[in-house]
């Protein structure tokens, strides 16, 4: 993974190194297990104190992103799951699991098939749910996924999520920062997709490698509603070497956000904000999934949807 670092402008070193490496993490290019360079090889390469590098590896793992190992390094965090069962094999241990659970609550088996008879036959879900507390990154989530999918797609905060109304015909699904939120606050049982995300979208990486003699005089832009997506993008182009004044952030919140994006030579935003742009403006969508994840959802609807047919 290729590092920036950038020492004009009001974001620390500290903070674009941290950024980049969760950046890294979330759209793997670092992968778990990998070792990332000591904070005296950063320290070395960027010309940074070793302390800032060690206080971000210290963020990042009290976090969850990073292990350190004392003597051995600093490591993306990972598990070392036993090797995968076959289809066969895993469904008949989730079976087993089940009866065995309810044998001990006292369910006679005549009970437990009449039931699992009952769940098989409910109807697929007809929508999507997403889940999630931040309503403006969940307007992103929801237009990205209604051009992706067939089906139509809702969404909730935490407060909703539990409820008959919004859980049934539903299929609930929420990013992988929220699912241990999310589970806790479904009834037990309820299945829940994982959203996988990708956070860095080609098209930027494209974007910041063209101008990667460090100081281009272009003015950028950046929009949207969602506040983490400004920062993260005006963090990455500083520490790509763009200076903070040829950036124009606008928070589309606010009224007259549009003013002076027309000047731009391209703004960087999200999916839900591409089409609200000035006319004429080229836009570099930032988007959080990529094919790979589409793929993966529409594969998921398909298998919602499609009836059996052995």
């Amino acid at each position: 993974m290729r590092l920036w670092l950038n020492r004009i402008g009001d974001i620390s070193l500290r903070e674009q190194l941290i950024t980049q490496i969760i950046v890294g993490i979330l759209c793997h290019e670092l992968t778990p297990g990998q070792r990332l360079p000591s904070t005296r090889d950063l320290s070395r390469r960027f010309g940074i104190h070793a302390n800032t590098a060690s206080a971000a590896y210290r963020q990042l793992e009290s976090e969850g992103w990073v292990e350190l190992r004392h003597g051995s390094g600093v490591f993306v965090r990972t598990s070392r799951p036993n090797a995968p069962l076959s289809p066969e094999m895993a469904v008949d241990q989730m079976l087993g699991d089940i009866a065995t659970k309810a044998r001990k609550l006292g369910v006679s088996d005549a009970f437990l098939k009449a039931r699992m008879r009952r769940w098989l036959a409910l109807e697929p879900p007809a929508r999507w749910l997403v889940i999630e507390p931040d309503p403006e990154l969940l307007r992103i989530v929801i237009c990205e996924m209604e051009q992706a999918v067939t089906l139509p797609v809702v969404g909730c905060g935490f407060e909703e999520c539990s409820t008959s109304v919004m859980l049934e015909g539903s299929m609930p699904a929420t990013l992988p920062s929220k699912v241990l939120a999310v589970r806790k606050l479904l009834p037990t049982g309820t299945e829940l997709v994982t959203l996988q995300v990708h956070p860095v979208a080609p098209e930027l990486q494209a974007y910041l490698q063209r101008y990667m003699p460090e100081h281009s005089t272009d003015l950028l832009g950046i929009a949207s509603r969602w506040g983490d997506f400004q920062r993260i993008a005006q963090t990455m182009l500083i520490a790509a070497g763009f200076a903070p004044e040829s950036l124009l952030v606008r928070d589309a919140t606010k009224p007259g956000w549009k003013r002076g994006l027309d000047t731009t030579t391209a703004v960087l935003c999200d999916a839900a904000i591409q089409h609200d742009l000035p006319a004429g403006t080229r836009a570099i969508v930032f988007r959080l999934f990529d094919e790979a994840s589409i793929k993966d959802l529409r594969s998921h609807e398909e298998n919602l949807t499609t009836p059996d047919r052995n």
